[in-house]
């Protein structure tokens, strides 16, 4: 076999824990699972921002939030023209089709200037955040022509994905598939009605009874009560959700199989954060607590690969990866040279295909994620936050001992038993922005950068802080 085609998901809002394969009893995921199965799991997959439109650049680009400068959800379709998004910066699209790939992109970007066929892509089919119901009328931008759809938004990218496949089995060339689902985003309403229904007779036991004491800040949302008839509806939509969206992966790979694709392609299925769906009495992710919240919840993502011929299949590889790495390892993957393209970009990314092969590397122990102002690193027994001043306010630092306290309800920033532990953990912190941030896009930096939408987290005040995706 020559270069492998690269088939990436990525889906929107969904949470790690909200799949069979990372121990989900209740939503039914026949496809994720059978990823897992075939493939590899990463039990510690990270967003590097727990906001879409951050994670989703960090994707496509490679670098931090604090070096591609995009640090919030940019507003659609009202969109700030101001902003440039990744304009001008070098995307995974871009150099695989350098590199002699068919490129494509269905679903949703968050990028930037949606209606704009962005560079590196052959195939642009994408719409503005929030255009479009589940079901009914649809407006797409296909290759910057303005078209209109009746049905189920589902539906209507997946039959766009096939197209893109069947057309690419007939070249010669490889080809990379981006693919974005919203189903799994707020405002978790409107999904199949058959599938909702199973789900309403849920119990939901796999989500922790917890309640939100203020330990990570003022809640943006009422706390979630999950005896209330609203938020269990919540919680049936969001499990269906995934039901759907998994019915449509089955769709594609079936078609793959079909093609005589399936042993030619690399596929990962992940997402752009994590989501919590009353985990700590919360309800989203990074930006349901002012300030921003690094729970696991939010950060964590499903990360499902499957690689042709790659053995011992349905393993799970407990390396801390993120988006940035992703972004390494598919370049990998299609053989180009990952590590001079990293650091030609600024980037922190690594291949960990070697990994996804059943081999060793030699690989960090900690992950780090950031928004705006706050910083955050985690290792496998503690966490810790930076938060650092603004005009607003100046929000308290935090340290969490996860082997002691796994549900972060007790902030020991100030306790001197963990003093060494936080001294070692802020140097790695600082070492790592001195190499991969620029300076001029740091979320350090916020108050001199362009806004990203109608009000930007950062200057937000408890309880007058308003709604966001």
């Amino acid at each position: 076999m020559g270069r492998p085609n690269l088939l990436v998901f990525m889906t929107d809002d969904h949470g790690q824990w909200a799949s069979s394969p990372y121990g989900n009893r209740e939503i039914r995921s026949p496809a994720l699972q059978w990823l897992a199965d075939t493939g590899v799991r990463m039990e510690r997959a990270f967003c590097p921002l727990p906001v879409c439109s951050p994670a989703r650049a960090s994707f496509f680009t490679g670098r931090i939030p604090s070096a591609h400068g995009i640090h919030d959800f940019l507003q659609e379709p009202n969109e700030r023209p101001e902003h440039p998004g990744i304009e001008g910066q070098t995307t995974l699209a871009m150099l695989l089709k350098e590199a002699g790939y068919k490129t494509g992109l269905v679903g949703k970007w968050h990028c930037g200037k949606y209606w704009k066929k962005q560079p590196g892509f052959d195939t642009w089919f994408t719409s503005a955040l929030g255009t479009n119901a589940r079901f009914g009328r649809q407006e797409y931008f296909e290759d910057e022509e303005r078209r209109t759809f009746n049905g189920h938004q589902e539906t209507i990218l997946t039959d766009r994905a096939v197209r893109f496949l069947q057309e690419a089995a007939d070249g010669a060339d490889p080809f990379f598939l981006f693919v974005g689902y919203t189903n799994t985003h707020t405002p978790h309403a409107g999904e199949v009605e058959a599938v909702v229904e199973h789900y309403r007779r849920c119990r939901f036991d796999d989500i922790p009874a917890e309640t939100y004491g203020g330990e990570h800040g003022h809640a943006r949302i009422a706390p979630f009560d999950r005896k209330d008839p609203g938020r269990r509806e919540q919680l049936a939509q969001y499990y269906a959700a995934v039901d759907v969206v998994d019915r449509q992966l089955c769709r594609i790979f079936a078609e793959l199989e079909n093609l005589g694709l399936t042993d030619e392609t690399v596929i990962l299925y992940t997402s752009d954060h994590g989501h919590m769906n009353g985990h700590h009495g919360l309800h989203t992710k990074g930006n349901a607590t002012v300030p921003t919240n690094f729970l696991d919840e939010s950060i964590l993502v499903p990360a499902l690969w499957r690689l042709p011929g790659a053995e011992p299949r349905g393993r799970a590889v407990a390396e801390p990866v993120d988006h940035c790495d992703a972004f390494a390892t598919l370049l990998d993957a299609a053989g180009l040279d990952a590590g001079a393209i990293a650091a030609d970009v600024r980037s922190p990314g690594r291949s960990y295909l070697p990994l996804l092969q059943g081999g060793r590397l030699d690989w960090r122990t900690w992950q780090i994620c950031e928004h705006a102002y706050s910083r955050m690193i985690r290792t496998e027994s503690a966490k810790l936050i930076r938060r650092y001043p603004n005009r607003v306010t100046h929000w308290p630092d935090e340290f969490y001992d996860l082997a002691a306290d796994p549900r972060e309800t007790r902030n020991v920033i100030g306790d001197p038993a963990h003093s060494a532990c936080i001294e070692k953990l802020d140097a790695i912190m600082a070492d790592f922005f001195a190499r991969h941030e620029i300076p001029a896009k740091a979320g350090t930096n916020m108050e001199t950068l362009l806004p990203h939408n109608s009000r930007d987290p950062w200057e937000a005040l408890p309880g007058k802080d308003d709604h966001r995706q």
